[in-house]
């Protein structure tokens, strides 16, 4: 279960949480232009836009999670239990899923045009292979301007605009906004007593604008709490403001481990939550155990290169000792 979101400031930003019980050993992958991009039932693609982002590295190809491209096009694939990929189809271009964040960030510049290549795309069922079968995803792509949902299930393949700049997993994303209709109430204000005008009911704290507000770790819940809180966050003036403010945002329903028990032991919990600066290519990023900000720029690496550049997460803790030493603060 994870949460993806897109907000507009001076700049572009956009990132998820990944919510899993077990990692893959995540790294933060650019793959430069001349990478060449080997598909399955389609031509390979020699040359292409750059991108950044999350990715799984198996025989030197990165098998995106989320990612961003040179141009600000940004795509993320969440869990969607609804999906139902598709035998071949001879008249369309059968791309498979965990090739389909490449496919379209190669060579797509905008949401528009990411739009006429996904009308003639058939999400095949082609697993990566026996080890590595493929997952039901659904995607949220997203430019400076707009943001849709792609979702491929029993009915075929879907496109829905996505005004909101958030989406979470299972069920359909047009249940998911028709939803938010339950919650229309919900205000940052401190709301007026519409009870009954002859009761005196007091304001005894503050928030109470946000009663009714899901807090629970289900995706509907999560779906609305993240959007309350992108569609109410200020905005500041400066780089380092806002992608703190973003990580805010994903911190409203990050996943804390042991609260969502998916089998006898294991638990689902926010792995890591990501930012993209999609206009200045940097990939911020922080894991479940390291909540200091890592920064990896697309630009600092040679774009005209062939191999991928890839970078480690830190994720042991990182504690700014402000007096004294560390050692001073350790129990024996």
């Amino acid at each position: 279960m994870c949460t993806a979101a897109s907000l507009l400031a001076e700049d572009h930003y956009f990132g998820r949480n990944l919510d899993l019980e077990y990692s893959y050993n995540e790294t933060v992958v650019i793959t430069p232009r001349n990478y060449c991009f080997k598909f399955r039932e389609v031509d390979n693609i020699e040359t292409h836009y750059a991108m950044i982002g999350m990715a799984f590295v198996v025989d030197n190809y990165p098998l995106y999670y989320e990612a961003c491209n040179e141009k600000g096009l940004s795509m993320a694939g969440l869990n969607y239990y609804e999906a139902d990929y598709k035998e071949f189809d001879e008249n369309k271009d059968n791309v498979t899923p965990f090739e389909f964040i490449p496919w379209v960030l190669c060579q797509c510049e905008n949401v528009k045009e990411a739009i006429e290549l996904i009308k003639n795309i058939n999400l095949v069922k082609i697993n990566f292979s026996e080890e590595l079968p493929l997952s039901p995803l659904h995607w949220m792509i997203s430019d400076r301007e707009q943001s849709i949902v792609v979702e491929c299930d029993a009915d075929g393949l879907k496109i829905y605009y996505n005004p909101i700049g958030v989406m979470t997993n299972s069920p359909s994303f047009d249940k998911q906004v028709f939803n938010l209709n339950d919650y229309r109430h919900l205000s940052s204000k401190t709301p007026k007593n519409t009870f009954c005008e002859n009761l005196q009911l007091d304001v005894y704290s503050r928030g109470m604008g946000g009663i009714g507000l899901p807090g629970d770790l289900s995706s509907s819940s999560r779906f609305v709490r993240a959007a309350f809180t992108l569609l109410n966050v200020v905005l500041g003036d400066s780089e380092e403001v806002n992608v703190s403010q973003f990580f805010h945002v994903l911190g409203s329903v990050t996943q804390q481990r042991g609260c969502c028990e998916v089998a006898q032991g294991k638990y689902e919990y926010t792995i890591y939550s990501s930012c993209i600066n999609t206009d200045k290519g940097i990939y911020y990023y922080k894991t479940y155990y390291n909540s200091q900000i890592s920064a990896v720029n697309m630009y600092d690496y040679d774009l005209t290169n062939e191999e991928l550049d890839i970078y480690p997460l830190i994720d042991t803790p990182q504690i700014n000792y402000q007096n004294g030493k560390k050692e001073e603060y350790m129990f024996n």
